[in-house]
């Protein structure tokens, strides 16, 4: 006689075949409701509508976007996650359908909860004593993503199914699928298809190939576990990745020759960073524009990715610390097409955080240009007037040119192209230094000052100015003297008021100077007015200039001031600058001709006063106020070796000296040169033996010559 078991020593039941029976049951029940009479129903519909919902506005991080919508720079949301809003132009319609086909079959058909798959998920769980499949609908999944909660209970179900059906009824099928798009889990930080169809190919969700899109629905089921990028899961990621292909074949959405080569497809094998274009630019927007998701820009993102590769590539083989910045803009509305702030950006030794597009810098002779425009207008001078280049006192100063030599009687556009220093300052003095600050900060330039009150040091770049507001006066000059407004964003309401800056013959008659001057690394001349620029100790090397339609500037340096022996703003600055505009390509527009007011002419057919500077008050060149020439108190004379001397040569080099004349001096031995630019009366030369003719010249032009004889002892 068998014994019955009492409640105690009975088996427990499995779990699996106790959740099969739970999930049938909420399956009858459910079609029981839908059976019901119109007041049942009527009653369930109000109790799913009063779910209370959590928030549907789920967090994205701000965009940065190019002209064309496309990406520049993502910012992830405050808790550190990737996850943007879907691209404007969609997600691929393929990778939907393959997504639907493999998640929830039916879901153009379903209220939110799917029957047949309940019971289907019941069954098997009943029949193999383990839960085999399950049940849960797309809606269901987007439900658990909202409320990040427990849901394995089976309290934890019913509230997703619950959440599930008011949510198709609130928002709808698209709204439903929008927001699994944005939460949909793809491992680590990263959240939602679109920031992981970056991640995984570098590229937006709006195009994928049929292995894409199956490797980004098989992965939000195990997003750890099917990770492509490590070794032992690859295979993991592959068989998901494959199955999904296999369902894709099945219901048509591919066909078979498409499947195949799914399926030998290579799957990524490494996450790739997130854009970070006009990195620094896209900081200052967010800053700027604060809630903001969405931020448009005037980029050209082909330009800006360029032009990155070309200020990285600058600087390349230089000091681990030296950086670069560029700007690109078309001069006709003002829309800057590339900004790049740093030749690195991050925290490197480049100061990859700083942004030098901003920072104020000395513009080194780069403000030349606007003094000699303004002197055109003001009559003083013109392109052919003759004016000295000889030592002189401003005052208590006394500049130089850069090469410490001077040219003596010049015209004004050899002045500006061989970017003499003491025609400018001659000019200035005669303008006046706070009406040259004036008109430079009329053209937008918000040009620093050490105390406040500008002296004649300005011109020669004794002051503080940055990048973007010296393209943007360069751009003045580009427009005919009119100046515009330089903008990386679209404008939002009435473009604002342009102002007059220099005349239009003054600027066309800056832009041909400029022209003229021959392009580094053998370049076609005429097609580029620009100017270079070298600060103080080398610390800052740049180059500007435009065409007919674009306007550019190039920075490099060091960030912190530290100066870059040999960093010459033709050396270095310039070649980038052609390189900018070369890859602008058939853009480009040819510069224009003159106006027809402008005064084209050789000094001789020029009106007497324009023949040779005089400043104001008639006085010749040297004599104005403030300003003397520079007195040789001896005439010029070579002391040592004598005219006739014999000298023994106890070394390769031999003692020379002089008296009297205006440094410096340049002493050459038999024609060439052997000391260049010497500030000294003293100095020592590298001689042979013979007979030998040695020539000193000082800045004035006045030459000495002695005849010697060098023997050996």
């Amino acid at each position: 006689m068998r014994r019955s078991r009492s409640r105690h020593d009975r088996r427990p039941r499995d779990p699996a075949r106790r959740a099969g029976r739970r999930i049938i049951s909420a399956a009858l029940g459910l079609l029981l409701i839908g059976a019901t009479a119109d007041t049942a129903r009527d009653a369930f519909w109000r109790w799913i509508d009063a779910t209370p919902l959590p928030m549907l506005a789920v967090q994205t991080g701000t965009e940065v976007l190019a002209r064309d919508g496309s990406l520049l720079r993502a910012f992830q949301v405050e808790d550190g996650l990737w996850r943007l809003a879907p691209p404007a132009a969609g997600v691929d319609q393929r990778f939907q359908k393959m997504l639907i086909a493999w998640e929830d079959q039916r879901f153009d058909e379903h209220d939110g909860v799917d029957p047949r798959a309940v019971i289907r998920a019941g069954l098997q769980a009943l029949r193999h004593g383990r839960i085999v499949s399950g049940a849960s609908t797309l809606s269901m999944q987007t439900a658990r993503l909202l409320e990040r909660g427990p849901t394995a209970d089976w309290g934890g179900k019913l509230r997703q199914a619950r959440l599930a059906m008011a949510l198709e009824r609130r928002i709808g099928k698209e709204g439903v699928l929008g927001l699994y798009l944005r939460l949909a889990p793809y491992g680590g930080n990263t959240e939602g298809v679109r920031a992981a169809s970056l991640m995984w190919f570098g590229k937006e969700p709006t195009r994928l190939t049929p292995a894409e899109s199956a490797l980004l629905v098989a992965l939000p089921q195990a997003p750890e576990a099917r990770r492509p990028d490590i070794a032992e899961r690859r295979d993991t990621a592959l068989l998901a990745r494959n199955r999904v292909i296999d369902r894709a074949e099945t219901a048509g959405i591919l066909d078979a020759e498409a499947a195949d080569l799914a399926r030998e497809a290579a799957l990524p094998t490494k996450r790739r960073a997130f854009p970070k274009h006009a990195a620094l630019m896209s900081e200052r927007l967010r800053r700027e524009n604060p809630g903001a998701l969405r931020i448009e820009t005037t980029i050209d993102p082909q330009l800006q990715r360029t032009a990155e590769a070309l200020a990285a590539r600058a600087v390349a083989n230089m000091s681990d610390r030296v950086s670069a910045a560029a700007i690109v803009a078309d001069h006709r509305n003002g829309e800057i097409l590339a900004e790049i702030g740093t030749a690195a950006y991050g925290d490197t030794p480049r100061d990859g955080f700083v942004d030098m597009t901003r920072a104020l810098r000395s513009p080194g002779s780069t403000l030349k240009p606007f003094v000699y425009a303004l002197g055109f207008d003001d009559g003083l001078i013109h392109p052919e007037t003759l004016i000295e280049d000889r030592p002189a006192i401003f005052g208590r100063w006394q500049p130089q040119n850069f090469d410490r030599h001077f040219r003596g009687t010049v015209t004004i556009r050899r002045a500006l192209q061989e970017s003499l220093n003491i025609p400018v300052v001659r000019v200035a003095e005669a303008l006046g230094p706070a009406r040259i600050m004036a008109v430079l900060r009329r053209a937008g330039m918000q040009v620093e000052v050490q105390g406040g009150t500008p002296g004649l040091a300005l011109v020669l770049g004794g002051a503080g100015i940055s990048l973007r507001d010296l393209v943007g006066g360069y751009a003045a000059l580009a427009r005919g003297g009119q100046t515009i407004e330089l903008r990386e964003q679209p404008f939002a309401g009435d473009e604002p008021d342009s102002t007059r800056l220099v005349s239009p013959a003054a600027a066309w008659q800056i832009g041909s100077i400029l022209s003229k001057l021959a392009p580094p690394q053998g370049r076609q001349a005429g097609r580029v007015a620009y100017k270079t620029g070298t600060s103080y100790g080398h610390r800052d090397a740049l180059a500007v200039g435009f065409d007919g339609r674009f306007v550019a500037g190039v920075w490099l340096g060091r960030a912190d001031g530290t100066p870059v022996p040999g960093a010459f703003g033709g050396d270095v600055a310039a070649p980038v600058l052609f390189d900018l505009f070369d890859i602008l390509g058939p853009r480009r527009k040819p510069l224009p001709p003159p106006p027809p007011e402008t005064l084209v002419a050789a000094n001789p057919q020029l009106p007497l006063p324009l023949r040779r500077f005089t400043p104001a008050g008639g006085m010749s060149a040297g004599a104005a106020t403030g300003l003397a020439m520079l007195p040789a108190s001896d005439p010029l004379t070579i002391v040592f070796p004598p005219d006739g001397a014999e000298l023994e040569m106890t070394s390769e080099s031999i003692p020379v000296r002089l008296r009297g004349g205006v440094p410096p001096y340049t002493w050459l031995l038999n024609g060439a040169p052997a000391a260049v630019a010497s500030p000294d009366v003293a100095t020592q030369i590298t001689g042979a033996p013979g007979i030998s003719e040695l020539t000193v010249t000082d800045s004035t032009g006045t030459t000495r010559r002695a005849r010697l004889r060098m023997i050996r002892p």
